[in-house]
């Protein structure tokens, strides 16, 4: 089986975030992408997010009834720092003998050695690097074990739809409609 392994934070989720997994998915056949929202990200620290409850319903409900797209509570569930490292490896032993891509931005990708284990990170999966919005073309990715896809470029961000709600402005269109109405009927980002 080829999986798709996409984390993040997701705060919150947004129609980009799905089309790109979407993208990757037929890009690459997988047969689903498994979206993981972080605990705590280790390089998102000093940002409070909304609550990883929060951010995980908020999946559930963007990827509801989406074929080939599914949601994972394995870094919550373990609690504290989420690394990636120690995802894979659940991920293996829950799955043996599945093949594992993991989906980041170039944006991460130029801070991938940064990573915990970096190296057993590419042991354990296939990097598939997505252009972002802003990052240069001149970091593309090479080497064995990684994959550069192209996806379309979205310009929505999940810092810009916080600042949206904290202004009472409307995020419609830029989240799935449950997401924004589990936004507004929990008060988040105000």
């Amino acid at each position: 089986m080829n999986i798709g392994i996409f984390g993040g934070t997701f705060d919150p989720v947004h129609w980009g975030h799905l089309i790109v997994g979407g993208y990757v998915r037929n890009a690459l056949a997988l047969e689903k992408v498994v979206f993981v929202p972080s605990m705590i990200s280790p390089h998102k620290q000093e940002r409070a997010a909304a609550q990883a409850e929060d951010r995980l319903a908020m999946l559930r409900l963007a990827v509801k009834g989406l074929d080939g797209f599914e949601v994972s509570d394995i870094e919550i569930a373990r609690g504290g720092v989420s690394y990636t490292v120690e995802t894979l490896s659940e991920f293996h032993k829950i799955s043996p003998g599945c093949h594992l891509s993991l989906l980041i931005g170039a944006d991460n990708y130029v801070e991938f050695d940064t990573w915990k284990e970096p190296e057993k990170v590419r042991s354990l999966a296939q990097l598939v690097v997505m252009t972002r919005p802003g990052t240069s073309a001149e970091i593309s990715p090479t080497g064995p074990g990684v994959v550069w896809i192209e996806v379309p470029e979205i310009r929505i961000s999940s810092s810009d739809i916080r600042s949206l709600t904290r202004g009472g402005k409307s995020i419609r269109y830029l989240v799935a409609d449950r997401v924004a109405e589990y936004i507004y009927s929990r008060h988040l980002y105000r």
